[in-house]
């Protein structure tokens, strides 16, 4: 494959959004041939990839190729290509009309999803729209069957699937009864289906009778979710299946018109195609699920290619900076390959190059917004696009880079104005710049009267730093979730805009170099050169890792590579050029954190040991290894790669290595204009060194080397730049915040919570935190003032000050550096026993600086039921460990002997009774360790701050944000005042709102709301609740502060940092010994996760917001002695003034996962029957409410259901004269068949075969027909 025809020409092509790049190989010359044509340009031409084609072979043979007539091939030895054909199908919604044909009972599967919502602030809960039509529900079912079960009985319908495990046939398919189903959607003009049956990753019979039905009827494009991704997990797969259903048709037609428009009398066009996990497939196996990253696939390809072990050594983060996105990635010798990704909404399931994809590129808009520079996440899109364009558009990056001279007109194409001949509009976007200055002057009086005005450069300035704070975030995240610091990496940048930027981002991150590749502008086409074509197989086994199972699984992956090399050799490749990877997809029993683990090879060739590299693995990302716990084979994987060796780096020929300016360009870099040398790439040999302040230009792409950078140029003509570090230094005013450094320091504040919540996340073992992502982490300033509270779960927003608080007041001088303090009594600022909070101080010198803190919901603290969420505790005793204050840790020790006495034996003498402690302590243990890895990470990144800007600058931000989150909801609050006036009585400037609703008991929750206009503050007063209550949902104080503090941000509806300020405006008075505030004796199971849905829905009806959601998080748990279980339902948003309520999700005060119906029926002994939509349970009206969800689970051994829910008797209300929607119901269906009404909170003892109904509430409805 690596010999080269002699007169024939290659093609690697990018065909992007907006242009499509071309880089061709001319058979001998040195140099290949680079194009750029627009993506789409009818006038002209209709296909760009074959324009390109076209018009450099006309240029190569000197003989006319006429548009009229096809491309001839003779002259063409390859061609290689990515599209976001397949991606932009997809975000734009431009597919095949599909429908979705799934096991009955199931129907709604895919629109529910996890039923977590996108956006926890969105009282709209957008959420991208279906790809499918229609839904046929197929009357067939079959089950797991456990080894342990007795399988004599009717053993004819049992089988072994595919995967080991048996499985039993309880439906058969019954063709006939389908066949008039398929035939509707033909007459409906719907030939594509999408095929998802439950359990067919290792039973894949059914799927495969309704695609042979299917495919004789007519349809031409089936996608089954078993051939496309044999891997358990109903969700992921079926949504592959969808995507592949929806964008092959497309990508396929595509596909044939690109070929027909070539003369193939010559023989056929060798083309292939860039798939998402970087390898090369041949038209006939480049499908819609494999395509959505075939274009940003080929950049990681190419950097890596042609950067790593050549250029440097170093690890190579890659960093590809276009028009409306970043796209950021990391390259350390082997592509790093992940299994599941989403986008668009939809869930893919299929090997994939890691690429995380961050809102922010030269369109992003540029705005200030309550006293703080913004960038994005909004584009200007290419069309109006930026105000230099001429076409009326917004501010963008580009419009402040060319501000600042790091974009040179001279250097730009004159593309622009009516006659598209005009260069970009220098005066327009100074203008405009000039406009905003005097807004931000004028802001920055005000608050400082002595205040210097910004210059129009230093707002740019400004701007561009702040965009760059955006794109390292993501970079950040992606290393160091992995156990890697991101300063060791090399900064690969490539993209339109990535070199304009590159030593500022470099810098920031602490790299020390940065690497820029000669064809940056079109690397990825010029990385299809580069790939290699790959084909993979996968097959699901289950089994626990041992030698037996290792040897099957060796006989799996010898078929498995059999079926590869027979595939790659059919595409001409002989076996020195095959090269095979071998891997099995393991995880620790009892948890879901499966890692894809690559066979290890030890220098001598040998086969290392999969369990080893699997532990190794694990420990490095999670930080901990799992000594006592089996290891389970989920999926082995084999992967074919047919080495194509065929574009090779090519060094640069002598040359002289002084380098020559070409112009004098003014550039600003932040001190003031540097008269500023201009170099050609073109023009510079090996060897040359520059030395910032510099412009290098590379083509259409700007390369700024800012001053105290050292720019060299490498053998293969790379442009290689030496990053020194500078301290930053930031004026400080204890006073007045900096507009620009305001908004980095909100970045950076809410990094290091996202960060302490990976931290969290990566080193739990409880299901609870680990996969249903139930903890929150945050940082706060010395007064325990909340600064940044990453948004995990709405219920511990600004909760935690609280805990904070109360801890400091209670431990006063006795707090000492290494200390960490556990709590989780409602008294100290806790929600209900299972949040644990763990709060670390920091010193520096001595003196106390900050905290930290994380809260984890742990599955078991103890009390009278498994679980401790129990239905019918009276008193806070009865639900588990109650923990006021606790050195977890003391000077650094950890006191294992002290936290277990307090979990094991809770000790409530006033109770008279024995109360069971935990049940899982050694659970409980590794979380509390995790939060203190948690804690850990945040401290170590504040100190880095502290490092970098001093503890007094870091100090002074952690008030400023606080001030300016204030002034964002002082203002809201005056725009909610005007919207509200009509239904609110007038008393001067203030506006009085008074609402209540109540829970099922009766107990009321009043508010009088008192909104001054002319201040901006808000009086929550709570006065006219009802007294504390003999049951579990009284609400802890914290739990109202959540409550209104989330209400608060969904108004603000912009996204301003989350932290005390949000409060500062805001007045809470709650009645002492109410339920919203009651003794220290009280059962609270209940009210995070009951009163804290009703709070909320008070307080968003008060503000004519929305009509009331769900109002509960319906909480089932069941076990036994030797398991738990517990979820929260999803069920129907409330509509609003301008939207339609979501169904089926989590509303308002959690956001938690459901487990997927495959992994929930594998792991517990559970049959489920039905999870769907709870059709027309949303209150009718203008706008309709969301319906709920309908859950029946049968049991299939004997267990302990506790049910915790609300709405069973009040409905969810509508507003503005919209209807209520339906109350929940919770019935057991039993063995005799009786139907029994559980009520709203209750515990029982089921037997197998007895069904539990969940009915969830529907959300109120919004507007009065007329």
């Amino acid at each position: 494959m690596g010999s080269v025809e002699r007169g024939k020409l290659r093609f690697c092509i990018d065909r992007g959004g907006t242009f499509t790049d071309v880089y061709a190989e001319f058979p001998g010359r040195s140099e290949g041939r680079v194009m750029k044509l627009l993506s789409v340009d009818p006038a002209n031409y209709d296909d760009a990839p074959v324009e390109g084609i076209r018009r450099i072979l006309e240029e190569f043979t000197g003989e006319k190729v006429p548009r009229s007539s096809k491309v001839p091939t003779n002259k063409i030895e390859w061609v290689r290509m990515g599209t976001t054909v397949a991606t932009n199908a997809l975000l734009e919604r431009k597919g095949e009309r599909i429908a979705l044909c799934v096991t009955r009972g199931f129907r709604d599967l895919l629109r529910i999803g996890n039923q977590a919502r996108p956006n926890i602030f969105d009282l709209t809960v957008s959420k991208p729209s279906n790809l499918y039509e229609e839904i046929v529900e197929i009357d067939e079912r079959v089950e797991l069957v456990s080894d342990e079960a007795n399988v004599s009985d009717s053993s004819d319908s049992i089988v072994q699937g595919v995967s080991g495990q048996l499985v039993r046939v309880v439906k058969p398919l019954n063709e006939e009864a389908l066949r008039p189903l398929l035939k509707g959607l033909l007459n409906k003009g719907i030939s594509c289906l999408a095929v998802v049956l439950m359990h067919s990753y290792t039973y894949p019979n059914h799927e495969t009778s309704v695609a042979k039905l299917a495919m004789s009827m007519g349809f031409k494009q089936v996608s089954l979710s078993s051939a496309l991704t044999p891997m358990v997990r109903a969700v992921p797969r079926g949504f592959t299946a969808c995507v592949d259903a929806y964008l092959t048709p497309v990508i396929k037609e595509y596909l044939r018109g690109f070929v027909s428009k070539f003369d193939e009398g010559t023989g056929e066009l060798n083309v292939l195609f860039m798939q998402s996990d970087g390898g090369l497939a041949p038209e006939s196996r480049f499908s819609g699920h494999k395509a959505v990253l075939s274009g940003p696939a080929g950049g990681v390809v190419g950097y890596s290619q042609t950067i790593f072990g050549i250029e440097t050594n170093k690890p190579l983060i890659g960093f590809d900076m276009g028009g409306t996105s970043t796209d950021v990635s990391r390259y350390a010798g082997s592509y790093e390959h992940v299994i599941e990704t989403q986008i668009s909404g939809a869930i893919i399931q299929a090997p994939q190059l890691e690429i995380n994809t961050v809102a922010a590129g030269g369109g992003s808009k540029l705005k200030f917004q309550f006293g703080a520079f913004k960038v994005g996440p909004e584009s200007v899109a290419a069309h109006p696009g930026p105000v230099c364009y001429r076409k009326g558009g917004e501010l963008a990056v580009t419009d402040a880079n060319l501000i600042l001279g790091y974009v040179i007109p001279d250097y730009f194409p004159s593309i622009f104005g009516p006659t598209e001949d005009q260069p970009l509009d220098v005066n327009a976007t100074k203008t405009e710049f000039e406009n905003l200055a005097k807004q931000i002057n004028i802001y920055r009086r005000n608050q400082d009267p002595e205040a210097k005005d910004m210059t129009v450069e230093e707002i740019a300035q400004g701007f561009v730093n702040v965009a760059n704070e955006t794109m390292c975030r993501p970079i950040r995240q992606l290393t160091e979730m992995k156990g890697h610091e991101t300063k060791n990496h090399a900064l690969a940048c490539f993209g339109g805009a990535g070199p304009q930027h590159a030593c500022a981002i470099a810098r920031s991150l602490g790299m020390k170099e940065v690497l820029i590749h000669r064809f940056c502008g079109i690397l990825s086409a010029y990385g299809m050169g580069m790939a290699d074509v790959v084909e993979e197989e996968q097959g699901p086994y289950s089994a626990v890792y041992g030698p037996e199972s290792v040897l099957e699984a060796s006989n799996r992956e010898a078929a498995l590579l059999n079926r590869v090399k027979r595939k790659l050799q059919l595409q001409g490749f002989q076996e020195e050029n095959i090269r095979t990877e071998t891997y099995l997809n393991l995880r620790y029993e009892g948890t879901d954190t499966a890692i894809m683990v690559k066979r290890p090879i030890d220098d001598g060739g040998s086969k290392g040991d999969y369990a080893f590299e699997f532990k190794r693995l694990f420990q490095q990302e999670y930080g901990f290894k799992l000594e006592s716990r089996n290891i389970m084979i989920c999926d082995v994987r084999v992967r074919g790669i047919g080495v194509t060796n065929i574009l090779k780096p090519r060094a640069l020929p002598p040359g002289s290595v002084t380098a020559k300016s070409v112009a004098q360009y003014n550039v600003y870099f932040g001190n003031g204009w540097h008269n500023t040398p201009l170099f050609k790439l073109e023009d510079l040999a090996c060897g040359c060194v520059i030395s910032g302040p510099a412009i290098i230009m590379n083509g259409n792409s700007t390369v700024i080397v800012e001053p105290s950078c050292k720019a060299v140029i490498t053998k293969y003509g790379n442009i290689k730049i030496e990053i020194e570090s500078i301290q930053k230094v930031v004026e400080v005013s204890k006073e007045v915040a900096d507009v620009v450094q305001l908004s980095i320091f909100n970045h950076r504040f809410m990094g290091i919570a996202e960060q302490m919540g990976r931290t969290l996340q990566r080193t739990s073992i409880s299901t609870n935190i680990k996969e249903r992502l139930d903890f929150s982490c945050a940082l706060f300033g010395p007064d325990a003032g909340l600064v940044a509270n990453a948004p995990h779960v709405p219920v511990h927003l600004g909760a935690m000050s609280s805990t904070v608080k109360w801890q400091m007041k209670y431990w006063g001088d006795n707090l000492k550096e290494g200390d960490v303090l556990v709590t989780n009594h409602p008294c100290a600022g806790g929600s209900h026993l299972p949040d644990i909070t763990v709060v670390t101080p920091v010193f520096d010198k001595g003196e106390l600086v900050f905290f930290v803190a994380s809260r984890g919901h742990h599955a078991e603290i103890g009390g009278i039921t498994p679980g401790s969420m129990p239905p019918f505790s009276k008193s806070i005793w009865e639900e588990g460990a109650a923990i006021k204050a606790f050195k977890l840790v003391k000077e650094g020790i950890f006191q294992e002997e002290g936290i277990s006495q307090l979990l094991l034996f809770p000790s409530f003498e006033q109770s008279g009774h024995k109360i069971p402690g935990t049940r899982r302590l050694q659970d409980n243990l590794s979380d509390l360790h995790a939060q203190i890895a948690a804690n850990q990470r945040g401290i170590s990144l504040i100190k880095e701050l502290i490092e970098q800007y001093g503890l007094e600058t870091v100090q002074s931000y952690m008030n400023h944000v606080q001030v300016n989150a204030e002034g964002a909801v002082r203002e809201m609050l005056k725009s909610v005042a005007a919207k509200v006036s009509d239904s609110a009585k007038v008393e001067g400037d203030s506006l009085i709102i008074e609402e209540e609703d109540s829970m099922d008991d009766g107990s009321v929750i009043h508010l009088k709301l008192t909104i001054d206009q002319k201040r901006g503050e808000a009086f929550f007063d709570f006065s006219g609740t009802s007294p504390e209550v003999y049951g579990n949902w009284n609400a802890p104080e914290a739990v109202t502060a959540a409550a209104v503090i989330y209400c608060l941000r969904c108004l603000v509806d912009v996204d301003i940092p989350l932290n005390q300020g949000c409060l500062a405006p805001v007045k809470i008075y709650i009645p002492p010994g109410s339920f919203l505030s009651p003794s220290d004796k009280a059962a609270v199971v209940g009210g995070n996760v009951l009163t804290s849905q009703r709070i909320t829905d008070v307080v968003l009806t008060a503000f004519q917001a929305c009509a009331c959601s769900q109002g509960c998080m319906n909480n089932l748990t069941f076990g036994d002695n030797t398991f738990g279980y517990y979820e929260t339902i999803g069920g129907g948003c409330g509509a609003g003034p301008g939207w339609d309520g979501t169904s089926g999700v989590q509303c308002h005060m959690t956001n938690t996962r459901m487990t997927d119906p495959e992994i929930f029926e594998q792991r517990y002994p559970v049959l489920l029957h039905r999870f769907g939509l709870r059709e027309n349970s949303g209150g009718a009206g203008i706008h309709r409410g969301g319906d709920g969800i309908v859950r029946e689970i049968e049991f299939r051994q004997p267990v302990v259901v506790s049910i915790l829910s609300e709405r069973r008797v009040h409905a969810p209300r509508g507003l503005k004269g919209g209807k209520d929607g339906a109350r929940g119901a919770n019935y057991l269906v039993t063995k005799d068949k009786r139907k029994v009404y559980l009520g709203g909170k209750n515990t029982v003892e089921v037997q197998a075969g007895e069904i539990l109904q969940i009915l969830t509430p529907g959300g109120g409805g919004w507007g009065g027909s007329s």
